[in-house]
């Protein structure tokens, strides 16, 4: 059942920074995240440009070279308007886990990745261990879309039993 799969990757959605306007003066904001064939969602925050998510939703990979895909939208009666988009390559993140690393202190910055065009990062993003685990802290600037940022934590989880990085 689980040989297909690598692990686990948590993505803590904390929270949208001056994201877009599409009601008459806010909006309310949903984040779905989605790897391959899954799809998960947030719960919407009603009127706000600056909503505080804080929740975790859990993805199974199987390649990590899939990228993890973000898109954000406003919740409407009818049909929800579309407030941006991005992509997460979660292989720095998979490169890091490969190493194993053993008794490394608590809070210990592995990697640091810096914003490019080929990414849709809006300012640094440290990898790093904490309590054992390999952990991201990102912020992600939306595209397609005239403003908006999303701040997100990724954890990588090893499965029993899972083929493993």
């Amino acid at each position: 059942m689980l040989d297909h799969l690598v692990g686990l990757v948590k993505v803590r959605v904390v929270r949208g920074v001056n994201l877009a306007i599409r009601d008459l003066r806010s909006s309310d904001p949903y984040v779905i995240v989605r790897i391959g064939k899954q799809k998960l969602k947030t719960r919407v925050i009603k009127k706000s440009t600056n909503p505080e998510w804080n929740e975790e939703l859990t993805l199974s990979i199987e390649d990590p070279a899939d990228p993890v895909r973000l898109e954000v939208y406003d919740k409407d009666t009818f049909v929800d308007d579309p407030m941006g988009n991005a992509e997460l390559d979660i292989r720095p993140l998979v490169e890091i886990v490969k190493m194993k690393l053993q008794d490394v202190a608590d809070n210990t910055i592995v990697k640091k990745l810096v914003p490019n065009r080929q990414n849709c990062l809006a300012e640094e993003s440290s990898i790093y261990i904490s309590e054992g685990k390999v952990k991201q802290d990102l912020v992600v600037r939306l595209k397609n879309v005239e403003c908006g940022e999303i701040e997100l934590q990724l954890q990588w989880v090893d499965l029993p039993g899972s083929k493993g990085v």
